[in-house]
């Protein structure tokens, strides 16, 4: 998508070290275990949210929904290397996708639904209900919980190019 990246481990890069980088975005990845255990991913989502453009993404989602109060807790069945048809907002990240579109899923831990804090707004979801997409209602941050870099999301490179048009016309 023509974007120059730096990929740092979230137990090896400091705070200060991210604000002497300058990113223009943060993308938050995947990763085992739960955001408590993601090294600095929730201090740098409390840290950068007012400031640099945020994307999380698996895990990352999770530490978003985290980070603002939210509780992460066991999804009701695995999805691990499953599909799912994503119901979606439209907006944002999702612009110009279907509804629903097929995303990849790998995980087993949800953002609780009933701890979502007010500060952020269901964007896309299962047709059971699981929150697959969160966004900040004030800050440029966005979450999902498939895998947008899976070869079973189809759309999965068209969002990430929605979050990096997005990040242009705030600049």
């Amino acid at each position: 998508l023509g974007q120059e990246v730096a990929v740092y481990r979230n137990d090896q890069i400091t705070i200060d070290e991210i604000r002497n980088l300058k990113p223009n975005a943060i993308f938050l990845s995947p990763g085992p275990c739960t955001p408590k255990e993601a090294g600095i991913t929730v201090d740098v989502i409390k840290e950068f949210h007012k400031s640099i453009p945020t994307m999380g993404v698996c895990l990352g989602h999770q530490a978003i929904g985290y980070a603002f109060g939210g509780n992460i807790v066991r999804a009701g069945r695995l999805m691990h290397g499953k599909t799912s048809p994503v119901l979606n907002d439209g907006k944002t990240i999702f612009k110009g996708l279907p509804n629903p579109f097929t995303a990849g899923r790998y995980h087993s831990l949800l953002v609780e639904r009933a701890t979502l804090p007010s500060c952020l707004e269901i964007s896309a979801e299962t047709e059971e209900g699981e929150i697959m997409g969160l966004r900040h209602k004030e800050f440029c941050i966005e979450g999902i919980q498939f895998h947008p870099e899976s070869i079973l999301t189809p759309h999965g490179k068209r969002i990430i190019k929605n979050f990096l048009d997005m990040i242009k016309s705030e600049e």
